[in-house]
């Protein structure tokens, strides 16, 4: 949904994803080399300015193997958008089940989006540029938009185990709608500003004040326990 730390190889902590194998883990560790390496060009060239054989050499990997694992030069950043919604889901799912629901959303998205260390912060001001540069390009805005539609398709079983059995399948959909357009709603805002990565403004502050607007009407988030 955002971009994280950069880690390669990283994974979500949910308990019901099972440990990648060796060949997966340097597939994924490929995919993140090569989506830093797109994410830097468009920084200093934009887009169009940008080719895929060029990411293919800031990434140190042949053109084939570029197009083994993207379709455009675009989609080449989905990785680095999605890792930051892998670590929230997995803070999420380390939620007591029963907990209150609102308290968890917030905690969670607030140590996500906390520009803890440089690396954190540098992970954020990267994805500004890419949010930056997705409002001209709208391949990139598209990849924008589907990383957040299959981050909310993955946070409902998260959801649903920790609002417990019996909770309404509606109020499941709702509530994750809700809490990834919060993030999204809060980082393309910032993007749009000069705030820092912290204090007033920043994507932590932000998503927590767009969250507590959009659920407030959402019957599963309104009840404790």
């Amino acid at each position: 949904m955002w971009l994280g730390r950069r880690r390669l190889g990283g994974v979500s902590t949910q308990s019901p994803t099972p440990p990648l194998s060796l060949t997966e883990r340097r597939k994924l560790a490929t995919q993140l080399e090569i989506a830093h390496a797109a994410a830097a060009l468009f920084t200093e060239h934009g887009t169009e300015g940008t080719t895929a054989e060029a990411i293919a050499g800031r990434a140190g990997v042949a053109l084939r193997t570029f197009y083994r694992y993207f379709r455009t030069k675009q989609d080449a950043v989905a990785p680095l958008l999605a890792v930051g919604g892998e670590r929230w889901r997995a803070l999420l799912a380390a939620s007591r089940p029963g907990a209150d629901l609102p308290k968890a959303l917030e905690a969670a998205i607030s140590e996500a989006l906390a520009a803890r260390d440089p690396a954190a912060a540098d992970g954020l001001r990267q994805a500004r540029g890419l949010l930056r540069a997705a409002v001209d390009d709208p391949a990139l805005r598209a990849v924008w938009y589907r990383v957040n539609q299959e981050s909310e398709e993955r946070l409902r079983p998260v959801l649903e185990t920790l609002a417990g059995p019996g909770a309404p399948a509606l109020h499941i959909r709702l509530a994750a709608a809700a809490a990834t357009d919060a993030i999204r709603v809060a980082l393309e805002t910032w993007a749009e500003s000069d705030a820092d990565v912290t204090g007033p403004d920043s994507p932590a502050e932000l998503a927590v004040r767009c969250l507590r607007e959009l659920v407030g009407g959402t019957g599963l988030l309104t009840r404790s326990g």
